[in-house]
């Protein structure tokens, strides 16, 4: 007995030291964990290319094996406060989503200084563009395109879906938005990332996605943790009201027990075989890229 409960406990310790580091050093263990205890799931990665000449304008797509094509696109953008991320770090994402039938694509943004408002739409705009363009080479259908980001990234995909403004002339546009612990509310400005990254270029409530809701919206996706406390569930709640106001079409899952990087590590190995975050992105993405007649690849 005290064997069993010596290995018990140094379970518990390890799984707690295991959420400690992914807490602390982010993606990168949390795609090293993915990979270890899930395997490749047969994606590839398929192209590593820039849409910009920043070093951060990178885009990394991945696309399953023996898939029928073409395929709808689901777009990922990374979180990290608009001062830190890589998608390079962010691989488990698409080891889990791109089986499922998608052309999964991981995009980068200007950070820091050089991303301050509005430069991280200005490059997610870009990114989605880009995406398109990119999509039927590596079969991908360019009008089925799910855009989707957690935390910052989620700022980034709701507004540029939203405010029309950012898509305008690029030919791209998105047929879904899932929104993973996402600000959509937070003006005005009084944390230091959110001053660093909009307060000092002097702008305001026209940066807030609340403030650009419309009825013609492509259909969102809204995923929270009800014990975020660093991006409040208000934030998503504030929305979902504001878009079912108009009639656009929204759709919330709000989980108990979730923090803020809970949504973001339930599409890791091993937890997204416990949790339906994965199923409910999926399930969403299928739905809104869903064709009533076969889609016919176009040639480059």
């Amino acid at each position: 007995m005290k064997i069993l409960l010596g290995l018990v406990a140094i379970l518990l310790l390890a799984g707690g030291a295991l959420l400690m580091a992914i807490r602390n050093n982010g993606p990168a263990v949390l795609d090293a964990v993915d990979r270890l205890t899930g395997g490749t799931r047969g994606v590839t990665l398929v192209s590593k290319t820039q849409y910009g000449d920043h070093p951060a304008q990178k885009l990394r797509i991945y696309a399953p094996e023996d898939a029928s094509q073409p395929l709808p696109v689901l777009l990922f953008v990374h979180g990290g406060s608009w001062r830190w991320g890589d998608p390079d770090d962010y691989n488990f994402v698409a080891r889990s989503l791109a089986p499922e039938g998608f052309l999964v694509v991981l995009a980068g943004y200007r950070l820091g200084k050089s991303g301050r408002y509005p430069a991280m739409l200005e490059d997610t705009a870009a990114a989605i563009a880009e995406t398109a363009r990119l999509a039927p080479q590596f079969g991908g259908d360019p009008d089925r395109i799910v855009v989707s980001g957690h935390s910052a990234g989620a700022y980034n995909v709701v507004q540029v879906a939203l405010e029309e403004r950012w898509l305008e002339g690029t030919g791209a546009s998105v047929r879904g938005v899932v929104g993973l612990a996402g600000p959509y509310d937070f003006f005005p400005f009084d944390s230091e990332s959110t001053i660093a990254s909009f307060g000092e270029v002097g702008t305001g409530a026209e940066s807030q996605p609340v403030n650009h809701v419309r009825a013609d919206a492509p259909p969102i996706l809204l995923i929270h943790g009800e014990e975020d406390t660093l991006v409040k569930p208000r934030n998503s709640r504030a929305l979902a009201a504001a878009l079912e106001g108009v009639g656009a079409p929204v759709e919330t899952r709000f989980y108990d027990g979730f923090d803020h990087n809970a949504p973001l590590i339930s599409l890791a190995s091993p937890w997204r075989n416990s949790r339906d975050v994965d199923t409910a992105l999926v399930e969403f993405a299928h739905r809104v890229t869903e064709v009533s007649v076969p889609v016919q690849a176009r040639i480059p």
